[in-house]
């Protein structure tokens, strides 16, 4: 598929609690360096005519402030968690300055879901100023949003089915523990590939560190950044040390252009 050129910029890095974790006082809750400090893990993906997020975390508001984001076509949902849904509301404000509906891609899952927690903005008498949602519903077949062609990769989140997605050279994957063969087929020839890596230790639903890095190099892709970072991984600095070159921690703020 063609693709336009693309910016992703990277909005949250962290887990479902964020760093610094609320009561923590460890090093990494502590520490100063600002790539120690995680909003919830999400990214903006923008060509030079669409722009979308992938997932409204509980931090989604001050996510488009603090990266002045004045215009979405779309929000697109990897899975229900709510460390991924929690600022779906937060669309209203684009909705009165667009005068539209927000398109909202999700699997039959996901939807579910939103209809449920967000039951006011599909009701027949809205209260005004709820959410105008066009929902929208995706499986694992490939879409376009504007001009930006999207192929969906199911992954597992334990016993959960998540989608990740691939724009063009990049692909994109969050709360993962395993991907079957045929989905990593599709992951091969990216360029540039993010991948969750919560922790060290052993987890029943995400990669550890050590998985991340082995299922980045059996696909071979030259640039690897690591996200859905927990505090107990370690600093930000210290672990990008322990990390060849091409396989990095991402941090909030990151931005890359395709």
């Amino acid at each position: 598929m063609n693709h336009p050129p693309l910016t992703i910029q990277f909005l949250g890095t962290g887990t479902s609690t964020g760093i610094p974790m609320i009561g923590c006082s460890c090093d990494v809750c502590n520490s100063q360096d600002s790539n120690d400090k995680r909003l919830r893990s999400s990214i903006l993906v923008s060509s030079p005519s669409t722009t979308f997020v992938v997932d409204t975390t509980p931090d989604f508001r001050y996510q488009m402030l603090r990266t002045k984001t004045t215009k979405l076509d779309a929000v697109l949902f990897t899975h229900p968690h709510k460390d991924h849904l929690a600022g779906l509301d937060d669309i209203r404000a684009f909705n009165f300055f667009s005068q539209q509906s927000m398109k909202v891609y999700a699997n039959s899952l996901t939807e579910e879901a939103i209809r449920r927690d967000y039951y006011y903005a599909f009701g027949d008498k809205k209260y005004p100023g709820v959410p105008d949602v066009d929902l929208i519903t995706i499986d694992v077949d490939p879409f376009m949003i504007g001009d930006i062609p999207i192929i969906p990769i199911e992954v597992m989140h334990h016993k959960m089915p998540v989608l990740g997605f691939r724009f063009g050279d990049f692909t994109y994957i969050t709360d993962a523990n395993k991907i079957e063969a045929t989905e990593k087929e599709k992951i091969r020839g990216s360029s540039v590939l993010v991948l969750n890596a919560l922790r060290k230790e052993k987890h029943i639903s995400h990669f550890t560190l050590d998985e991340a890095v082995e299922l980045a190099q059996e696909l071979n892709i030259p640039k690897v950044y690591f996200t859905h970072i927990s505090h107990q991984l370690g600093k930000h600095k210290t672990i990008n040390s322990e990390l060849d070159q091409h396989i990095q921690l991402a941090h909030d703020g990151l931005t890359i252009c395709l």
